[in-house]
């Protein structure tokens, strides 16, 4: 393989120029002379054969390979410092934090005995646990605010490997007028009453997660509020049977008779932010999560 002949103060000296809007504004945010700064661009353009500036004025100006120039000259300095960023990771050993998003709909106690689990191998790495909703999640990781996730959803340009399969059931609380029926429902009976939902922390909220049209809706920020406000039959609701097993099982939730629709499936993804960044400590968790998963949910029966 070729060594480059240009180096990466040489680029870093191209893309300050048309940060800073000038040699001169470029040499002071560098700390070095505008003569140099010159000579660093001058030298990049002798060695290419290109010409990355036009004088337009007073005013340094991209040309059109300068823009090419310019935009892969930021990837590449942004490939250096993730290079050198991974290898301070790995040189320290385990990482001091680590931060999940975990969907609410993720199981609380398999994410418990988790992080438990991985706590024992690693007690003084510290971990950051954003509960996030639908477009939350997919938020989180592509602003960069964690190093793994659980998702129900996939964002461009990440990869996941399939996690679990969740599985939904629409309930209400036993006194529901929804359960005085006395039949099989279908859609357009749950229009006339209140659903409670949670709402997609995500800035931009999806309008077609939305489970069925009706007249009421309660949005709640908590899973837990709403599965205590269904309880009280202040509406209905499609949760997660693992949040609700025991409400099931006490009556004090009941599944609603629907005609069709009454379960839903949700597939949830565990998703590394940066695999080629991932250091000892988010493979690990992420392992953990995994073979977790893989010990409890064969002992957990779907309903009918």
């Amino acid at each position: 393989m070729t060594a480059p002949h240009i180096t990466l103060d040489q680029w870093t000296a191209l893309i300050t120029v048309v940060d800073a809007g000038g040699y001169a504004q470029a040499a002071a945010a560098l700390h070095k002379s505008q003569s140099a700064v010159t000579y660093a661009v001058q030298k990049i353009e002798s060695l290419l054969g290109v010409k990355a500036f036009e004088i337009r004025g007073r005013k340094a100006v991209l040309t059109p390979t300068g823009h090419m120039l310019y935009r892969r000259a930021l990837a590449l300095l942004d490939e250096a410092d993730d290079l050198e960023k991974a290898a301070r990771t790995l040189s320290a050993g385990w990482e001091a934090e680590i931060a999940l998003a975990a969907e609410i709909l993720f199981p609380t106690g398999l994410l418990l005995d988790s992080l438990a689990a991985f706590g024992a191998e690693s007690p003084r790495t510290r971990i950051e646990v954003v509960e996030s909703v639908l477009g939350g999640t997919q938020e989180a990781l592509l602003q960069g605010q964690v190093d793994l996730a659980i998702a129900p959803r996939i964002p461009a340009g990440f990869l996941g490997d399939p996690l679990m399969r969740m599985q939904m059931i629409a309930v209400a609380g036993p006194q529901h007028p929804l359960h005085r029926q006395g039949r099989e429902l279908t859609y357009r009976d749950l229009r006339g009453y209140r659903q409670v939902a949670v709402r997609d922390t995500g800035a931009r909220r999806d309008r077609r997660t939305v489970t069925v049209e009706v007249e009421q809706r309660w949005t709640v920020s908590h899973l837990a509020t709403a599965i205590d406000a269904v309880r009280r039959s202040h509406g209905f609701a499609w949760f997660p049977v693992e949040h609700i097993r025991d409400d099931l099982t006490a009556g004090t939730l009941k599944p609603l008779p629907l005609r069709e629709g009454h379960m839903q499936w949700v597939d949830l993804y565990l998703i590394l932010a940066n695999p080629d960044l991932a250091g000892p400590g988010v493979r690990r968790l992420a392992e953990i999560i995994r073979a977790e998963v893989a010990t409890e949910c064969p002992k957990r029966q779907p309903l009918n």
